[in-house]
């Protein structure tokens, strides 16, 4: 190093102080001669490893570098990567959000389709329970029978109307459909006016004005 050469310097003129006391002049020529070739030869390894250690301190200023631009790499990674934890972490919230709306929805409709469903069926039976509670008073009023069939149907049977055969049976089968409405599914023998009558009673709800028009009807069919 510098300070190494340096001190080798001063050892070199201190022994040529002592060294001239000693020895006479060709024997110092030969030593100066050798001296300075040593000089030279160490100024030439001191240049060389001075050139060395620039170079060293350059690559490891180069490595520092290399280290800072990994290191703000590795920031940049890290805060990418919590950006997209954050991104992933916000898509899933949003998910969950629409599933709950949707699902909350769906309960919403489900419980609007429950109550039309109740509705529906609370007037069905509300009218089933006014036709069995006419059931009496039609079949000692006008000779009628009234039975319940398959799917919820009602069956009506009038007698005493062809006086030539006080036992047969005119007859006509009732239900409720979806809309809560009457309607006639059979009628036997047919009338051409079912229809009217049927239309008229879902506008009026008179059930036994129905039921005593369509006797008219088949009485009326009988003369014929």
């Amino acid at each position: 190093t510098e300070d190494e050469i340096t001190l080798f310097e001063r050892d070199m003129k201190e022994f040529w102080i002592e060294f001239k006391s000693v020895y006479n002049t060709e024997q110092i020529n030969q030593t100066l001669a050798l001296r300075d070739s040593c000089k030279e030869s160490i100024e030439v390894l001191s240049a060389k490893w001075s050139k060395k250690l620039k170079e060293g301190d350059l690559m490891i200023d180069k490595i520092q570098e290399y280290n800072n631009e990994i290191l703000q790499q590795s920031k940049c990674i890290s805060e990418k990567e919590e950006q997209l934890r954050e991104i992933n972490l916000n898509e899933e919230e949003e998910l969950q959000k629409n599933l709950t709306d949707s699902i909350q929805e769906l309960k919403e409709e489900l419980a609007k389709q429950m109550e039309i469903l109740s509705s529906k069926d609370k007037a069905i039976k509300e009218k089933m329970e006014r036709l069995c509670k006419s059931k009496v008073l039609f079949e000692e009023c006008l000779g009628l029978e009234i039975r319940r069939i398959h799917n919820e149907q009602l069956q009506f049977i009038f007698r005493h109307i062809d006086h030539k055969d006080p036992d047969k049976p005119y007859t006509f089968t009732l239900s409720i459909n979806e809309q809560g409405d009457y309607e006639v599914t059979s009628c036997t023998p047919p009338l051409d006016c079912i229809a009217e009558f049927q239309l008229k009673v879902r506008e009026t709800n008179n059930f036994p004005a129905f039921v005593a028009n369509i006797r008219k009807a088949f009485t009326a069919l009988s003369y014929k």
